[in-house]
Formats: structure tokens, C-alpha cells, sequence
């Protein structure tokens, strides 16, 4: 059963538990840091691939609709033009005239409120202090910072040769789409898949990886008649909660927060956010969005590339109206693992769970010999070479055998196999759960099998 941690004190100790773990480093940190930019560690990485497989599989391997791609960081300069993120992709910006520190508008206390007055052209600031030296008045008016990043392609840094890092990886799915519709013979509806880099120059990154420059996307852009799109927007919005309960994330964790008129973004007809309560508060970590034609359209019009749909029932042609999923690979990490940390009391200390669900958890099994005797030490390796092929492992034979399951429950592994001196006798081992801390002996011929019927596999 789990029991709760202090809200409070989460963030601050699965951060703690991410860098001595191995799951996160903050990037460049030798140097002091590069500004909300982070490297995944060992056990990070293995996390954050499963988690991007699990979406994967649910995206396009089960379903018979979706399609992937893997489209380029850098496209044509014309692309942010015509997708408008060069005139819209902006945040407002405030900065204080006594430290001089800058805010994101709606980071600050009783930014929606702000923000919708700004929005409305009825902001008064006068009263609200900088939240970092409580001056007042101190805010100046929002001016719109573009958050993409800016580089050159080819050896002249000139107005000729101005790229830009991808703000969203949702573009190269709209320039391809023809290519793919047309390589896979495609009839609509049909969705197109991808994961990948994105870029943003953040003005106040923060809450460890919820919100960094650097960042991974788990996107799908859903393509249909427009008559048909406002049902798969609907559709859409069930399927990724269920998907994300299905990680382990409590249903009451979730909610969907509908975007306002005047909120949205420039190519949505209807946008809802899922929202998920952090330790920081109730944050997005996943949009769904209904675009309409904008994005085709839009392309169609500044390339001069034709890109309707022929549809051969009706004999017509017709732009595809478009529903978005877009989903941070990164915060769906971080709220997996915030709701998988648990505290539970111990007969010598606090016990702490990571309970991940098995096709998350980063090793599968943790191979143990009860102690480093060269005998048993060689007979653990034997046991952990025949579970490496088929299953995420590691192998453990450092401290005392209690230090060590409280090693692999930190780091979310689900179970332990156990390798005793009874084992040199009967070539059994003792399987460990990490939730009930219940144990099982099994023979090593039959551990294999044992193991798959416990992971689910």
C-alpha cells in the first residue's frame, strides 16, 4: 500500500535520489552548469527509452492507423515562417528595474490572472512585487520574447544563412506529409508519429527536468476529414489519459484543463492541456489540440507544394484538418516518477520505493549472491548471464544483503534473485519482490519462466 511522502519534500528528494542514483546529472556540471539543461544517467536513460517505447508501442505498433517518423532537427528557414512560430512562438517577459532578474508573465504569483489581463490590454503591474527582492513598483511591461534558438548553416553567419533549432518536432510531420501519405498508401484517417529533440530558450526554466531548453517530444499529428476531426479530438483526449494511467500515474493525479479563446495557440481551434499534480503544484505535461487545416494549409501556401488530400470515394480534394497529441518524454518521466516514489516505515529506517510499473523500471532483475565467496560470486554470474538476454539486469554483491534490496528498491527494480550456499547445493534461488518484499525459491533451470509470470512479461 502506498503511503505519502510530504508533498513538499518530494521534489526536492527524488532530485536528491536522480544524481546519487544515476537517473539525471545536471549537464556540463564540472564547468557549473549549462542553465536547465540535464544529462540522463545510466538508469535514466534505460527509464526515459521505456517510457518512449511504451508510447510507442501504444502509438503505433497495437494500432492499425499511425505511422512513424524521424524528421531533422534543422529544416528550411521558410518552414517557422510559414508554421508562424516565427511571429507567434513568444513569451511575455517581465524584468525587475532594481535586480533586474526576468519573469515569464504567467510564472509569476497570480499569472493567469495576469496573464488574461494582459491578454484583455488591462495589466497593472504597479502592484505586484519582483518575487526575487519584493521591490514594488519594480515590473515593467511585458515585451514578447521568441523562444526559439537562433544558428547558422554554412561557414557565413548572415541573413542568408539563418536556421533555427525546432521548437516542436509537429512540422516535419506536416512538410512530409504527402511523402508519407503517399509511401504508405495511406487512406484518412491516418496518424503520423514521431520523437525527437526540441529547443527552447526558456526564459525561467526551472522544477529540475519539468521545464528545460533541451528537451524530447513524443508527438502524433492525427489527419481527417474536418466533419470527422472534433469526434477525434474527443476520442484523442480519453486515450492519452488512459495511456498515462496506464504508466502507474493515479487516475486523481490527472485532470484536463480546457484552453480559453484567448489562450490558445495561433493554429488551434481547441486545445486541452493534461495536467498533472507535481509536487509544485497541478503542471502540464501533455496538450491535445485540434489545428484545423492551419498547418497544411499554411505550407501549401509559402512552399508551393500542393498538399490536399484525393479522396477516391468522392472524387474531391480537400486539405486535412489535423488533431495534435504532444507529450514531453521528459516531463512524463518526471511525473512517472513522482508518483511511483513512496516512504514506508522500516524496522531500521525509512524504506524508499520507487514502485514503477515492470515495463518501466530501468533493470528488470537484480542478480545477489549472498556474499562474495568466489563460490557463490561464480555461481551468481553464471545465473546472471542467462537472465541478461532476456531481461534489463544488473548485479549487486557490495554491503549486506538487506542494504542491497533497499539499493534496488530506490531504483525501482522489481525483483531480486538471490544466490545462497544453499544454492551451490540445490541449484535454487530465492526470487524477492520489491512491493510485498514476499520471496520464492525456484530452480535456476526454471528461474527464466518464474521471472517472465512476475514481470507480466
Amino acid at each position: 500500500m502506498k503511503t505519502a511522502a510530504r508533498v513538499e519534500d518530494v521534489a526536492e528528494k527524488l532530485t536528491s535520489l536522480a544524481k546519487r542514483r544515476g537517473f539525471v546529472f545536471p549537464s556540463s556540471e564540472i564547468y557549473g552548469g549549462a542553465g536547465a539543461t540535464w544529462d540522463f544517467g545510466p538508469l535514466g536513460v534505460e527509464l526515459k527509452r521505456n517510457v518512449k517505447d511504451s508510447w510507442w508501442r501504444a502509438m503505433v505498433q497495437l494500432r492499425d492507423d499511425i505511422v512513424g517518423l524521424d524528421g531533422a532537427i534543422l529544416m528550411h528557414p521558410r518552414v517557422w515562417e510559414a508554421s508562424g512560430h516565427i511571429e507567434n512562438f513568444t513569451d511575455p517577459l517581465v524584468e525587475c528595474s532594481h535586480c533586474r532578474k526576468r519573469f515569464r508573465l504567467d510564472e509569476l504569483p497570480n499569472g493567469d490572472a495576469l496573464t488574461s489581463a494582459w491578454r484583455a490590454n488591462k495589466l497593472d503591474l504597479s502592484k505586484e512585487p519582483c518575487p526575487n527582492c519584493g521591490s514594488m513598483p519594480a515590473l515593467s511591461q511585458p515585451r514578447r520574447f521568441n523562444l526559439m534558438f537562433k544558428t547558422f548553416v554554412g561557414p557565413v553567419e548572415d541573413t542568408a544563412s539563418i536556421a533555427w533549432l525546432r521548437p516542436e518536432t509537429a512540422q516535419s510531420i506536416f512538410v512530409d506529409f504527402e511523402s508519407v501519405q503517399q509511401a504508405t498508401r495511406r487512406k484518412l484517417p491516418f496518424g503520423i508519429a514521431q520523437i525527437g529533440k526540441a529547443f527552447r530558450n526558456e526564459i525561467t526554466p526551472g522544477n529540475f527536468i519539468f521545464r528545460s531548453r533541451e528537451f524530447e517530444q513524443m508527438e502524433m499529428q492525427y489527419f481527417s476529414r474536418a466533419a470527422d476531426a472534433p469526434r477525434f479530438y474527443e476520442e484523442w483526449k480519453d486515450l492519452r489519459r488512459a495511456w498515462h494511467v496506464a504508466q502507474g500515474i493515479p487516475a486523481n493525479k490527472l485532470r484536463f484543463r480546457d484552453h480559453a479563446a484567448d489562450e490558445r495557440a495561433h493554429y488551434a481551434a481547441a486545445a486541452t492541456d493534461i495536467e498533472f499534480e507535481f509536487p509544485f503544484g497541478w503542471r502540464e505535461f501533455e496538450g491535445i489540440h485540434y489545428r484545423t487545416d492551419y498547418d497544411l494549409r499554411r505550407h501549401s501556401e509559402f512552399s508551393g507544394k500542393d498538399l490536399s488530400y484525393f479522396d477516391d470515394a468522392t472524387n474531391a480534394r480537400f486539405v486535412p484538418h489535423v488533431v495534435e497529441t504532444s507529450v514531453g518524454a521528459d516531463r512524463a518521466t518526471y511525473a512517472i516518477l513522482c508518483a511511483a516514489y513512496d516512504e514506508e516505515p522500516d524496522k531500521e529506517e525509512t524504506r524508499v520505493v520507487l514502485r514503477l510499473r515492470p515495463h518501466l523500471a530501468p533493470y528488470k532483475i537484480a542478480v545477489l549472491p549472498l556474499s562474495k565467496k568466489p563460490e557463490l560470486s561464480a555461481l551468481a554470474r553464471e545465473v546472471w548471464a542467462a537472465v541478461r538476454p532476456h531481461f534489463m539486469s544488473t548485479f549487486d554483491e557490495t554491503q549486506a544483503i538487506g542494504r542491497r534490496y533497499r539499493r534496488q528498491d530506490e531504483i525501482g527494480t522489481p525483483l531480486c534473485v538471490t544466490v545462497d550456499f544453499e544454492s551451490l547445493v540445490d541449484r535454487a534461488v530465492t526470487i524477492r519482490e520489491r512491493d510485498s518484499m514476499g520471496q520464492v525459491r525456484v530452480p535456476i533451470a526454471e528461474l527464466i519462466p518464474a521471472l517472465r509470470e512476475k514481470l507480466g512479461a
